[in-house]
């Protein structure tokens, strides 16, 4: 998986290995999506990580887990930003409490996986489209989490482009369970959650949008 290397890491500065611009080619996103199948198969020792975790310049909860996910992801990818959101005023009483129907039903989305070895942070403008026709990865908030998780990012935001392409390359080197596409808004919810304790009540309706979606699977 193509990384640009670090050259420095200042408390204000992170200077990485430039990387030439280039097309989002159909092959590029091929390559990706097979890329991220085996970067998921090389899985991780725990839900979790033993390092500190970061969610852009907010902290993300890495306290290591043996699962089983649904339960962790709640308690530490949903539940802290939901509470961050509501005591800055982002969300409402009522947006909490669609939020926590979602929580309540945690278990019944699946998620019985082992855990897999992910980025954490994937949405589109975190994949870097080179000159050398891969796709490169930055910013990541790497943990063992749930596959479907770095997916279900690459969707938001008007999507990776040939994003189609990218799944069915990631699908043919790792089928997907069943019920995963009725479970993509559970895993773009704790984006979401993270966007409005970090920029305010502007994601409101996304998080609301999300956590309907989310019911409706």
């Amino acid at each position: 998986m193509p990384v640009p290397e670090v050259i420095a890491a200042l408390p204000d500065l992170l200077a990485l290995e430039w990387v030439e611009p280039g097309a989002a080619s159909p092959a590029a996103a091929e390559r990706l999506g097979r890329d991220l199948a085996a970067l998921h198969r090389a899985g991780a020792e725990a839900f979790g990580a033993q390092w500190r975790g970061f969610i852009g310049a907010l902290p993300a909860d890495n306290t290591p887990s043996p699962g089983p996910w649904p339960g962790w992801f709640a308690e530490r990818r949903l539940r802290p930003y939901l509470r961050m959101s509501a005591d800055s005023g982002a969300l409402s009483a009522d947006d909490v409490a669609l939020v926590e129907h979602v929580i309540s039903r945690i278990e019944g989305y699946g998620g019985s996986e082992p855990p897999a070895r992910i980025h954490g942070d994937l949405w589109p403008g975190n994949v870097l489209w080179g000159a050398d026709g891969r796709a490169w990865l930055v910013d990541p908030a790497a943990h063992g989490g749930h596959r479907e998780t770095d997916l279900a990012q690459l969707a938001l935001f008007g999507g990776v482009p040939h994003g189609d392409r990218l799944l069915a390359a990631y699908r043919e080197e790792w089928p997907l369970s069943d019920g995963w596409r009725e479970r993509v808004p559970l895993h773009q919810l704790h984006l979401m959650l993270v966007h409005t304790a970090l920029f305010g009540g502007a994601y409101r309706d996304a998080v609301r949008t999300t956590a309907g979606a989310a019911l409706r699977a």
